[in-house]
């Protein structure tokens, strides 16, 4: 235990960081204690912290991801029916993007090709939702058992939704250019070990350039609430006192786009400061799964009625992930 203990705290919660910067600060002759000192430690912890890790976990996911191109996964996904199938197109989606509008494109690949929508809408929303990154990242902050059971519900939710929908035969809601699409399917050369280390390299740049504004956009929230915002204020809104916080934090969230990485230091500062840890949760797959920009995209894949579906059983599962993580919090935390 103390060995999980030393894992969680120093290696993946790098807490040895923040004393190492705190003792730089106050040796700069800034207050700890007062809201500017802290604000200053708080982020530049968090901004470091999540880099490294976020960096050290993109190079190894996509390093395997490299193993799963979309043919491949296409085929692999092609071997499986009935729930089976739901349960690997979810299984699937946690070693892919880090964010619902680059799951999208592949959705759109899985669907043309002809495989079962309701498969393709259990990789749509586990993909976002309970990727491999949130589980190191909600370790490194919430605990071991927070973060397995999130990964757990998040991929009951694409299960349960991905089959949902499939049971409604809703093929005739995708629009009309990706149903009648011609599918090529092209074989992928096999990389050599120094090109996906290449790539692993790339994905790492890339994904960096993209998502860094977002770190820094959700670290200083993060900062903001943990230093200058009272904790009566919080725990009023989002605290047990309010039966409506899941509800308030999942209708907060959906507007915003961040990946689970811009929520993760907004997330912690919440918790500090006396939010329950359902609520905080909800508020987390609400962004990463519903964001505004991502449902725009899907707009453009899927009608009406079945983005409305799909929107509506996210949305009731986030809920009721949240009410459960809180009824259960004093289990957990």
């Amino acid at each position: 235990m103390s060995i999980w203990q030393f894992i969680q705290d120093q290696i993946l919660g790098m807490k040895w960081l923040n004393e190492l910067i705190g003792g730089g600060l106050s040796a700069l002759g800034l207050d700890l204690e007062e809201r500017i000192g802290g604000s200053i430690q708080f982020f530049l912890y968090d901004v470091l912290k999540i880099t490294v890790l976020l960096c050290c976990l993109i190079f190894m996911i996509s390093y395997l991801q490299s193993y799963f191109p979309p043919e491949r996964s296409k085929r692999i996904l092609g071997r499986f029916h009935g729930i089976g199938a739901n349960i690997v197109s979810a299984l699937l989606g946690t070693v892919t993007p880090f964010c619902s509008c680059s799951s999208i494109p592949l959705f759109i690949g899985f669907t043309s090709a002809g495989l079962p929508l309701g498969v393709t809408f259990s990789f749509l929303i586990s993909s976002p939702m309970v990727d491999l990154g949130s589980l190191v990242l909600l370790t490194s902050i919430f605990g071991g058992k927070v973060a397995v059971i999130y990964v757990v519900v998040g991929l009951v939710i694409a299960v349960v939704g991905g089959t949902f929908i499939e049971k409604l035969h809703m093929e005739p809601y995708v629009e009309e250019f990706i149903r009648k699409s011609v599918n090529v399917d092209l074989e992928s050369p096999a990389l050599t070990k120094r090109e996906r280390i290449q790539f692993a390299k790339e994905q790492v740049s890339s994904t960096l350039r993209k998502v860094f504004p977002y770190i820094l956009l959700g670290v200083g929230v993060g900062a903001v609430i943990h230093n200058w915002i009272p904790e009566s204020w919080i725990e009023a809104v989002l605290g047990g006192g309010n039966p409506f916080g899941v509800v308030l934090a999942v209708l907060v969230g959906v507007p915003m786009y961040a990946d689970i990485f811009g929520t993760i230091p907004v997330a912690e500062a919440l918790l500090y400061k006396g939010a329950q840890l359902g609520t905080i949760l909800s508020f987390m797959m609400a962004v990463t799964t519903l964001s505004l920009p991502s449902i725009i995209m899907l707009r453009k894949a899927v009608k009406p009625k079945l983005l409305a579906l799909f929107i509506g059983i996210c949305t009731v599962g986030i809920i009721l992930v949240g009410y459960l993580f809180n009824v259960f919090q004093f289990l957990l935390v």
